[in-house]
């Protein structure tokens, strides 16, 4: 069986695809392994639980992104590693980013609560608090394509699951942070939440982390940002402006 994987090399700083021959046919991982050992030891990537819980073993296969420990290998499978960050070697990229994000989020704990909490407060925030940081939405995300500042969904959800935590005494300064090159800058395509491999629904979190910015008072910027990319013929009342056209 055939594997087409993107290569990048110190000495080439050109992108270019090595295609190998495998024998193992269950999991890309184990593919990646086997070309590692046997035909190439130079070959770079990450992987560690190979169970599907650390999620450094995230890339893109045919266009798509997968956890190679969870991903079975086709035939001619395309490999890439994940997009919207610096390629170290072949499919090994640079995580720096992931602590800024989530700075800048202020995704974490502000001020502890003296509220009881109960099982069904965790319930709440179970699913937010599956995120592995396999960085699958990053790379999925059209708007980090042209906006490196953009915050993205992982940590916007991150920051979801403080806002609506129990234990957090003063979400403010995390729905704060996230006006800015965060939730009104998501274009709600959804690419996140099918890349997911945990099924958590980042455009959901964001859309909800909207409707919480405007109950705390903050401005819905998407009917601004709909309202100025064209003319849409109305006045500001709704009222037919020909002058517009």
């Amino acid at each position: 069986m055939k594997i087409k994987i993107q290569r990048k090399k110190a000495s080439n700083k050109e992108n270019y695809f090595e295609e190998f021959d495998v024998k193992h046919e269950e999991t890309i991982l184990n593919s990646l392994i086997e070309v590692k050992t046997k035909h190439d030891n130079s070959l770079a990537f990450r992987c560690g639980c190979k169970t599907g819980i650390c999620g450094s073993c995230a890339i893109r296969v045919n266009g798509i992104e997968k956890l190679a420990c969870k991903t079975h290998l086709n035939e001619n499978d395309i490999i890439e590693p994940i997009k919207n960050t610096q390629v170290i070697k072949d499919l090994v990229v640079n995580l720096d980013y992931e602590g800024r994000v989530l700075k800048n989020s202020n995704s974490f704990l502000n001020q502890l609560s003296d509220v009881e909490i109960t099982a069904e407060d965790e319930k709440l925030i179970d699913r937010q608090s599956n995120c592995i940081l396999c960085q699958s939405c990053f790379s999925s995300c059209p708007v980090f394509e042209v906006n490196e500042k953009f915050l993205g969904p992982y940590a916007l959800t991150r920051a979801l699951r403080y806002v609506e935590d129990k234990k957090e005494a003063n979400p403010s300064p995390t729905l704060e942070k996230i006006q800015n090159n965060g939730i009104w800058d998501c274009t709600l395509c959804g690419n996140c939440t099918i890349v997911c491999p945990q099924f958590i629904d980042p455009k959901t979190d964001i859309m909800n982390l909207r409707m919480k910015s405007v109950q705390n008072g903050y401005e819905d910027k998407s009917m601004n940002s709909f309202n100025g990319g064209f003319d849409t013929g109305f006045d500001n009342f709704g009222g037919f402006n020909p002058n517009s056209f």
